[in-house]
């Protein structure tokens, strides 16, 4: 009987401090992101799971090209996954399918070379002109045609990001296996 209460209480101090440890990683540091949808393809997939670094935009601003989780401004519930295009201050335009950051290192503006992460048929659509604010940043996903972005809502701002994607762990869509191994269909 002792021998069995000391085993239970060595599995009791295991699982504590299992939560000591996990518990403020998990609510602090990192966070799971499962993506849904299309519209941050060729880059992430519908059902690529992510690890998001929450920690660092504690004691940095994101940056351009960076891929960020998010509260959708107009329904805080929502997460999504996009692509910072344009910073604090800046003025994006994008005319005829090609996006042009206007800033004090580019006061004549610059055509942002986005051709790392777009796929050779994407189009940027929907001619626009807008100044950032402060605390707002433009973001749209690599899947232009697809993609429900700052160019439809307008800009983030910097309150609703959450973090920056670090690593792709596994795809339940891409690898049939996984799916059956979790008893998905």
């Amino acid at each position: 009987m002792r021998q069995s209460l000391s085993f239970l209480w060595e599995v009791i101090k295991i699982f504590i401090l299992a939560l000591v440890i996990v518990l403020p990683i998990r609510f602090f540091l990192f966070q799971a992101f499962v993506v849904k949808g299309a519209s941050m393809e060729p880059s992430y997939h519908g059902g690529d799971y992510l690890i998001v670094d929450e920690i660092s935009y504690r004691f940095h601003n994101p940056q351009r090209g960076d891929v960020i989780v998010f509260h959708y401004p107009f329904n805080p519930q929502a997460r999504f996954i996009k692509r910072v295009i344009g910073l604090p201050g800046e003025i994006v335009k994008i005319e005829k399918g090609q996006v042009k950051i206007y800033n004090d290192k580019f006061p004549q503006g610059k055509i942002l070379d986005e051709s790392s992460y777009l796929g050779k048929n994407s189009f940027t659509s929907k001619d626009l002109e807008i100044v950032l604010g402060s605390s707002q940043y433009f973001v749209m996903g690599d899947n232009r045609e697809f993609s429900f972005d700052s160019r439809e809502w307008g800009p983030l701002e910097r309150k609703y990001i959450i973090g920056k994607v670090r690593v792709r762990l596994f795809s339940f869509e891409r690898l049939p296996h996984l799916r059956l191994l979790f008893g998905q269909k």
